[in-house]
């Protein structure tokens, strides 16, 4: 098993994409609409505007478009001291946007296209919207680009914010984007393809690249791909465009544990890696220097006494408190893991209903007092409180509809 640089994304049988990925049948929507769920005790802390009005955020939705009760990318507020929703409409018009992110300066989206054939070729598609923060408008800056890949899943902006990196998940492929000034894409700079498979016959037959992410220090480039149970590591160079692979160029982790999401500890020590297919969380120890990761712990992302089967899809670091957040898709639950300080544990502390069907991916509020879940399924965003002191989670406080949604990302 290893990786191929430069080859182009092969056209492998797509049977296995529309599992993963949860494309069924959705109810028609008739109408985007916000509802409010319960009330709920607000901080004192959040403040109001010069004019006395309540302080808002503007959050970006990116959803899936097959279903064809979606078009694009949607736009709500939320109020930073009661997290109750606006109202919701389309920002831009676009095919699968499935995962989205911000330049550092906030003044382009970048948006990712899950198809599986773009310009005649097995890819998809990277999109660039400006964005006009007093308005809160997407434009799109042409022109589209090819992933290399198909079915891109994740994209991830350098700190310089001058490369896009895109993980595919057909043909297990990533790509090195550049950014121009006026936020237009170039054509890739990097494209490595990876060989391989696991030993889950129908999820594991061949490499399927899942997440992409630099660390702290914009050095290191760490991609989660599901079909080989690794985590591969390059060195990343943003002056050249390139990507090489690291010193130890990968770690294993446990057979047909299918590593899909990524995230780093708030000193950039550990790095934390959610694994879809056994439904655990693997801790490693991380080196800055040369990028080497060392297993550490691996625990379960499920309560003792949970049933059935279950898919855990995204995973985030509190900013403040350090707690480790993932979503459970199958127990439909968000659960909170409190980490030890003295060799790093992690410790299930709280596993609360998500509120919603097949919680999806998820997103801190701008101040870390709130938390929001994107559910695929049942077409909804639950809003919760996070506790200062402890982290948990209230119980849901609001929610909003929107057309199968995907990606939460604040502006």
């Amino acid at each position: 098993m290893g990786w191929r640089l430069g080859t182009e994304a092969t056209g492998r049988d797509t049977g296995e994409l529309y599992t993963r990925r949860g494309f069924l049948a959705v109810s028609a929507i008739a109408a985007v609409a916000c509802v409010d769920r319960t009330q709920e005790t607000v901080p004192d802390s959040v403040a109001t505007r010069v004019d006395g009005s309540e302080s808002e955020w503007s959050l970006f939705v990116g959803t899936d478009t097959k279903s064809g009760t979606s078009t694009g990318i949607y736009r709500t507020t939320v109020n930073a001291r009661t997290l109750a929703f606006g109202a919701m409409t389309l920002a831009a018009e676009t095919a699968d946007p499935s995962y989205l992110a911000f330049t550092p300066n906030h003044r382009v989206l970048i948006a990712v296209n899950e198809l599986l054939a773009f310009e005649g070729n097995a890819s998809g598609a990277v999109s660039a919207f400006r964005h006009d923060a007093a308005t809160g408008t997407l434009t799109a800056v042409p022109p589209m680009r090819s992933s290399r890949g198909g079915a891109p899943c994740y994209v991830h902006i350098d700190r310089s914010g001058r490369y896009a990196l895109v993980a595919s998940y057909v043909g297990g492929r990533i790509a090195m984007l550049p950014i121009a000034k006026d936020g237009s894409l170039g054509n890739a700079t990097a494209s490595i393809a990876f060989d391989g498979h696991g030993p889950h016959a129908a999820r594991q037959e061949s490499s399927h690249t899942h997440c992409i992410l630099l660390d702290a220090e914009n050095r290191f480039a760490y991609v989660a791909d599901l079909g080989t149970d690794r985590i591969h590591v390059f060195a990343f160079d943003a002056a050249s465009g390139t990507l090489t692979p690291a010193e130890r160029p990968f770690v294993s982790l446990a057979p047909g544990a299918g590593p899909r999401h990524l995230a780093f500890s708030t000193d950039g020590r550990t790095l934390y890696c959610v694994n879809e297919l056994d439904s655990t969380l693997a801790v490693f120890a991380c080196d800055a220097q040369s990028g080497l990761l060392q297993q550490t712990h691996v625990v379960s992302t499920r309560p003792p006494n949970a049933t059935g089967n279950n898919a855990p899809a995204d995973l985030h670091v509190h900013p403040t408190n350090g707690a480790v957040y993932l979503s459970n898709r199958g127990d439909n639950t968000v659960v909170v893991f409190d980490i030890s300080p003295s060799d790093g544990r992690p410790t299930l502390g709280q596993a609360i209903a998500s509120g919603g069907d097949w919680p999806r991916n998820f997103t801190f509020t701008p101040d870390g007092n709130g938390l929001l879940v994107a559910h695929q399924r049942s077409n909804t965003i639950v809003a919760f409180r996070i506790n200062a002191t402890s982290g948990r989670l209230s119980s849901p406080l609001h929610t909003a509809t929107v057309p199968v949604p995907v990606c939460l990302l604040f502006a």
